[in-house]
């Protein structure tokens, strides 16, 4: 079991840009392929980024390519998302999301039910 605390979250212009952190706990984060999911108020749970376990492969939402960047520090057991260029419509609930079962593919990771644990989310507002 792996705990998943994001962080980052805020109130931002348009145009300005984010970073947001997601640490995990346990021994194994290596072992886990990551995502980054959003909810914005009435809407569906939507996929933003995923990362495989080395960090080598991304997939991204046609939505944020070009302004996401989603990265992974092993080391420190910790993913990052780093969003530029700032949308009003970007405007959500972040979650990060952890799952160690399936084998990395780009259709796979962008389904929420794939994944084994989720974090409490942070809230990212964007002002026109």
């Amino acid at each position: 079991q792996v705990q998943l605390v994001e962080s980052g979250g805020g109130l931002v212009q348009a145009g300005g840009s984010l970073r947001l952190s997601c640490a995990a706990s346990g021994r194994t984060f290596s072992s886990y392929v990551m995502g980054w999911f959003r909810q914005a108020p009435g809407k569906e749970r939507e996929f933003v980024a995923a990362i495989n376990r080395s960090g080598g492969r991304r997939t991204y939402a046609d939505s944020v390519k070009g302004r996401f960047t989603i990265s992974r520090d092993n080391a420190k057991n910790t993913v990052y998302l780093q969003m530029n260029s700032l949308k009003p419509e970007d405007t959500a609930v972040y979650y990060c999301a952890a799952e160690n079962t399936v084998i990395y593919n780009t259709v796979a990771v962008t389904v929420p039910g794939e994944y084994d644990y989720w974090g409490q989310g942070t809230q990212v507002t964007v002002s026109s």
